[in-house]
């Protein structure tokens, strides 16, 4: 009798262990952490290095950039950029990701290309 109890109990508390463990997890492999969508690039730097600016109007339903670009965004008086070197396997993500908290008020999808300097014409 005390060592069904016993087990019961120890497969409660194992149960619970798992099940909180899973509700903390950190992002998974298919949650794209920030690292795999490129780096963000400093305002003076974005000055000079930026390829492109792209203006997010209310309008703006998505962007699309090229992997390797350097790009500005100007969201009404605000300005952040950032560098797509993505990693080959990203190719759409929700501009939010890495837009400064605050910025963005709804999602906005990034179509990313390839880079075309590693695209293969064989």
């Amino acid at each position: 009798m005390i060592f069904r109890r016993t087990h019961l109990l120890l497969s409660i508390v194992t149960a619970a262990a798992i099940l909180s463990g899973c509700a903390t997890r950190g992002p998974g492999p298919f949650d794209n952490p920030a690292s795999l969508l490129g780096t963000p690039v400093g305002e003076l730097a974005a000055l000079s290095e930026s390829q492109r600016n792209i203006t997010i109007t209310p309008d703006t339903r998505y962007v699309n950039v090229t992997s390797g670009e350097t790009v500005r965004f100007i969201a009404g008086t605000q300005t952040f950029a950032w560098n797509f070197q993505t990693s080959p396997t990203i190719t759409t993500f929700d501009l939010i990701r890495i837009a400064p908290p605050g910025l963005l008020t709804r999602p906005i999808p990034v179509y990313v290309a390839p880079n075309p300097l590693y695209i293969s014409n064989s």
